[in-house]
């Protein structure tokens, strides 16, 4: 592999370069703030070696493992939905990734891994069949050696704050081991992510309403014991260090229910008994329910609706979800989002971050939206738009509208956690490239660039998530 440009994703023009180089000089080395983020926190306090390179950069990553399944390559030959791997079956996965490597040939997880292999593990080498087990050994002797231990990496990459993504009735036993260990000084936070809570429709509400009273030492039987251990279990968050909450479900809406509506729909669906029409009108009430409950606790809602999850239901069946197959779908904020913003959008103290996967609204909906209600923020690309071409899109589709002052700084939205450091420079690269245009055309001068650069790293993220 020929060594990394200096210069890559930076602009093409010789004059701009040269502007958005000094510009990248001065954020590359800053620290990473990672709001929203699926890396495991016990990863972290257990500290234990890798185990093996395949189980580290390949099988974790639905971003590398669909585009090889989507070539021909099975799931099960990359260890998708197993612990390490035996070695001969992890060198198995290590090939199917070199011989497959020209696929990924335009793609962000090509400047990924490449940044992964050559600024992680020193490898200088083109992955290829010819390659495979050289650049194997040589990422294998690197997981040997106590320097590339999670806890050695998670200091070198230089990170600051990671955000995990957790579910509410977990026990956050791993955030308050590290929050409680003298050695350890980064914050390492959990997110409130209530989604299958709140969604009576799914075939196992009940088992998780159940969950969630035991959780929160509350009875569940009627819909006001379950706002309250929603409310409780919240709390525990917060004492945790939780800033913010994380929503994901088929679309965006938030209309209201009256109190007796929501309770008689909740005692249906704990029956059996609720008709698909008010499960979905109980779930876009409690996406309301749960700005109300932001506004009172100051956790910031982070919103990124319309995914068709687990698309491929063999495929769920057999290795389990967040396996490379939620399809995006097309979405709407504007009506859909106005009964909440009408009630909390100016509100002291409430937050909203909006993410998408349909970037045609980033311009028609997103950037007007948060153009005017001080509490929303223009979330940053993110899962399949956080590629170079498209965040040159959504700079250009919202700074005329919102400028950088509203928007989310980046999120990495990863469980590959070598991967990090490489997401975060990309954005820092192309954020810096942008500036640079500006600069050029005589829009900004170069020291306003080089200020909004760094507001957009150490900045940004601290105001929308409340770091």
């Amino acid at each position: 592999m020929p060594p990394l440009h200096p210069d890559r994703l930076l602009p093409v023009d010789p004059g701009v370069r040269a502007l958005a180089r000094r510009l990248y000089d001065a954020v590359r080395d800053l620290p990473i703030l990672s709001p929203h983020g699926h890396v495991d926190a016990q990863l972290l306090v257990d500290d234990a070696p890798f185990g093996d390179p395949a189980s580290l950069l390949i099988s974790p990553d639905h971003y590398v493992t669909r585009l090889l399944h989507a070539n021909g390559v099975p799931l099960d030959r990359l260890g998708v939905g197993r612990g390490p791997l035996p070695e001969a079956e992890a060198r198995l996965a290590w090939s199917a990734l070199c011989e497959h490597w020209p696929v990924f040939r335009g793609t962000p997880v090509r400047y990924w891994l490449e940044s992964e292999l050559s600024d992680i593990f020193g490898v200088t080498e083109r992955p290829g069949p010819d390659t495979a087990d050289a650049i194997y050994d040589q990422v294998a002797a690197r997981l040997a050696d106590p320097a590339y231990r999670p806890r050695a990496l998670f200091r070198r990459f230089g990170i600051e704050v990671l955000a995990t993504t957790d579910d509410p009735c977990a026990d956050l036993a791993a955030h308050r081991a590290l929050a409680d260990d003298p050695d350890w000084t980064a914050r390492v936070i959990p997110t409130f992510r209530p989604d299958r809570y709140l969604e009576p429709a799914r075939e196992d509400w009940p088992a998780s309403i159940a969950r969630l009273a035991e959780a929160a030492d509350t009875d569940t039987s009627d819909y006001d014991g379950y706002l309250r251990a929603l409310e409780a279990r919240r709390r525990v968050f917060v004492e945790h260090g939780a800033t913010s909450t994380d929503h994901s479900h088929a679309d965006a809406g938030t209309e209201p229910l009256s109190r007796k509506e929501a309770a008689d729909i909740y005692r249906a669906a704990l029956d059996g008994t609720a008709t698909a029409a008010e499960t979905t009108a109980f779930r876009r009430h409690m996406l309301f329910e749960m700005a109300r409950m932001s506004c009172e606790d100051g956790l910031v809602m982070t919103l990124h609706p319309a995914v068709r999850r687990n698309h491929h239901t063999p495929t769920l069946e057999q290795y389990g979800p967040d396996t490379g197959h939620d399809i995006p779908l097309r979405v709407e904020f504007t009506d859909a989002l106005r009964p909440l913003l009408e009630r909390f959008g100016t509100a002291e103290g409430f937050q909203i971050v909006l993410f998408t996967l349909d970037e045609t609204v980033f311009s028609r909906e997103i950037a007007p939206l948060a153009g005017f209600y001080p509490s929303v923020y223009a979330g940053a690309p993110w899962w399949f738009l956080d590629a170079p071409d498209a965040i040159r899109r959504f700079r250009r589709a919202v700074t005329e509208t919102v400028g950088f002052s509203r928007t989310s700084g980046f999120v990495d939205d990863t469980r590959a956690f070598c991967s990090i450091p490489a997401r975060h420079d990309m954005s820092r690269r192309l954020d810096c490239g942008f500036l640079a245009e500006l600069v050029a055309e005589h829009r900004l001068d170069e020291d306003e660039a080089l200020e909004t650069a760094t507001q957009l790293v150490t900045v940004n993220p601290r105001k929308a998530f409340r770091f």
